[in-house]
């Protein structure tokens, strides 16, 4: 089924932006902190056996470093959404109980694309380019509406697509005049 891959591949562009600062400390934590459990924790006289030392370290690391994946996604994603990176890190970093990073998550500006024709950014959900007037989404022929690339009939009306119909308008070129 193409959604599993086309999810998967997103995943993995989504992984991608992190940074190796980002994977090398969730490393970290990830090792130190089943470390700190087994040998601070068996210190104390009345710890837990050394088997569930050793689960509860692995747990808190998995969990801690999840988190530190997070924060490193966060720093980056707030980055080239074009919001302050340094804010959203540290409201995500220190807002108690995860809810910084729930607040980011709901709070986050889409991602801008760039028209193909001009280069320019454009916000989700533009039909034209601002700068140079590119249609940026497909229309039905017939109503004029918005369309899916892949459908093949309109939505709104009925009326059927053709391939040529529904993709985006190339920019016409400008042709110099016949010599004869």
């Amino acid at each position: 089924m193409t959604t599993s891959s086309q999810t998967s591949s997103r995943f993995k562009d989504e992984l991608r932006i992190l940074s190796p600062w980002a994977y090398a400390l969730a490393a970290l934590v990830f090792v130190a902190i089943p470390v700190l459990f087994v040998v601070f924790i068996g210190r104390d006289p009345k710890a837990p056996p050394f088997a569930v030392r050793c689960l509860l370290g692995a747990i808190a690391g998995t969990l801690l470093a999840c988190y530190v994946i997070l924060i490193g996604y966060i720093n980056r994603d707030a980055g080239r959404r074009g919001m302050s990176r340094l804010w959203w890190t540290l409201l995500a970093m220190f807002v108690p109980n995860g809810l910084g990073i729930v607040l980011y998550f709901i709070l986050r500006k889409p991602r801008t694309a760039h028209c193909p024709q001009c280069a320019a950014e454009v916000a989700p959900g533009f039909s034209f380019c601002p700068r140079c007037r590119n249609r940026l989404q497909p229309v039905c022929p017939h109503c004029q509406r918005a369309v899916d690339l892949g459908d093949k009939f309109c939505p709104y009306c009925g009326g059927a697509l053709e391939p040529s119909a529904v993709a985006p308008a190339a920019p016409a070129a400008i042709q110099p005049p016949l010599s004869s």
